[in-house]
């Protein structure tokens, strides 16, 4: 909690810090912009919370987005698929890429770096080429699906140009509603059943866990499923918010984002520590981070080098918190041990 209240703190400041150099970023317009985009890129930071908490990683999250969100396109508007069953595939074949990862990673015994990262270029060279490297869209029709990425709510429910203008300016944006309710599930999974104790556990200590009775190999598999379906998740949002996916480009780059948010939220890249509401702000930062730069005229060909910026402080913050917690252990025990040492001389 001590580290949720840390990160959550370093959030107001940096927006307190934006908002004294330009007012406008105070602006409900531009506040709702940032919680639409949390949203987005927070599901894809959620996932890629789970192999990273197991002690590995996925770095194929963006490719995934990129597939699903152009196969989403192509099986509604082109193939003309009902939506009831072209998302039911889309988020299938979602949770079957992380299903072969987690094999790959356990009954192999590969890296999952290796496995990830192999899966980007795959599922990249996959999505250009079921598509032709032809744009996809859902072009104007669609509405109501299209609610999920651009819809607002609780303005949804009051008649169109008849809601109180508080109302118009800060309903919340789905993209970010829908955040919020798999963080639920996600947490209530890590909390509140053994399963998520598991692969806190394993991210610590992969063999004691094992020699403990757990079934790591199965816990990493659903890891990287979890990963793998946030993942899909979002890529059908971000096709659904942009209303058309670009093959070659779509969702690239977009696993730096959720390390970021990751990191950032308090997810060691060691493995064993992690939790949901700190990836969600974790996110947020860098998000706000990014709307500042925009915002203040700072120029956009920085975005990268704050990104690797906000990585390696994360990391390194990490590092330093758990020399200072170890060092901070051990005098506590040596004081226990000296204490117990000048009893006993005592008693003699």
């Amino acid at each position: 909690m001590k580290r949720i209240a840390g990160i959550a703190v370093l959030l107001v400041v940096v927006m307190l810090i934006t908002t004294l150099i330009d007012t406008t970023f105070i602006k409900g317009y531009n506040i709702m912009n940032i919680m639409r985009w949390s949203g987005l890129f927070g599901i894809l930071s959620l996932g890629e919370a789970f192999p990273i908490m197991t002690g590995g990683i996925d770095l194929s999250v963006g490719s995934i987005a990129g597939l699903v969100g152009a196969l989403s396109a192509n099986l509604i508007r082109m193939r003309e698929m009902p939506i009831a069953l072209a998302l039911p595939i889309c988020l299938a074949l979602s949770v079957l890429m992380g299903f072969l990862h987690g094999l790959l990673v356990t009954k192999i015994r590969m890296q999952p770096f290796v496995v990830t990262l192999c899966g980007l270029f795959i599922y990249r060279g996959m999505a250009r080429f079921l598509m032709q490297d032809v744009t996809q869209g859902y072009g104007n029709a669609f509405l109501g699906l299209k609610f999920l990425a651009h819809g607002k709510v609780p303005l949804a429910f009051w008649p169109a140009g008849h809601a109180p203008k508080f109302i118009a300016t800060w309903s919340l944006p789905m993209p970010f509603i829908i955040l919020v309710l798999v963080g639920i599930i996600l947490a209530v999974f890590l909390n509140r059943m053994v399963y998520g104790r598991y692969i806190l556990a394993l991210g610590r200590n992969e063999q004691a866990a094992r020699f403990s009775g757990i079934n790591t190999n199965r816990m990493t598999i659903v890891a990287y499923m979890i990963s793998s379906t946030c993942a899909g998740l979002a890529g059908i949002l971000f096709s659904l918010d942009l209303n058309t996916v670009q093959p070659s480009t779509a969702g690239n780059m977009y696993e730096l984002y959720a390390i970021a948010g990751c990191v950032v939220g308090g997810v060691s890249l060691k493995g064993g520590e992690g939790n949901i509401l700190g990836v969600i702000i974790g996110t947020a930062i860098v998000r706000v981070l990014y709307n500042a730069i925009n915002i203040l005229g700072i120029a956009t060909t920085l975005e990268f080098a704050v990104v690797g910026l906000v990585i390696l402080v994360g990391v390194g913050a990490d590092e330093v918190i758990k020399s200072f917690t170890a060092r901070r252990r051990i005098a506590e025990v040596r004081g226990v041990q000296a204490k117990g040492g000048v009893g006993t001389s005592t008693a003699a």
